[in-house]
């Protein structure tokens, strides 16, 4: 559930806070959904839905040390705490002919992709971003950081053909 979708000055950048509820990964695919088709991009909401889950899944359980079904109905500030940590934060920028999808959270601590164990229940999520976007990576920010996942588009009025698929690179930043 939100706590709130802002619409930018700027109509090719939006920003959706999102509750630490196990809702919010869905609002985050709806949210997506929606800035999506509005830009004339739904093509690439599979992809960009799978990612913002994973970043988003990312944010509740390391930044905020809670697995989404475990987090109930914890209050999460919709501003900057006292400490200065930021919420988690769903915003897509279009800068036609790309896409980027980028989650925030109150946790300076960066991700870290571990080794694929295809037995273990989570662990990949890192390795479903790579694959899906063509970049990758994240930034600190004062009290926080932001991972981002870069995807390439067009608007469908101009796409002259089906977009090839991108292998991901990632790119970190300290």
């Amino acid at each position: 559930m939100s706590t709130g979708t802002a619409l930018a000055v700027d109509p090719h950048v939006v920003t959706c806070t999102l509750a630490p509820r196990y809702e919010a990964v869905r609002t985050a695919r709806d949210f997506a959904r929606t800035a999506l088709h509005r830009w004339g991009l739904g093509e690439l909401f599979d992809d960009v839905a799978l990612v913002a889950s994973e970043l988003v899944t990312n944010a509740l359980r390391h930044a905020i040390g809670a697995c989404p079904s475990t987090v109930g109905d914890y209050d999460f500030p919709t501003q900057p705490t006292p400490e200065g940590r930021l919420p988690i934060r769903i915003s897509l920028v279009h800068r036609a002919p790309q896409v980027v999808c980028a989650v925030s959270d109150p946790s300076s601590i960066g991700p870290v992709a571990r080794e694929a164990d295809f037995v273990a229940e989570s662990g990949r999520g890192l390795h479903l971003v790579d694959s899906f976007s063509h970049s990758w990576g994240w930034h600190p920010l004062g009290g926080g950081k932001v991972v981002w996942a870069l995807f390439e588009a067009e608007e469908e009025s101009r796409r002259p053909a089906p977009l090839a698929e991108f292998g991901g690179r990632h790119r970190r930043s300290a």
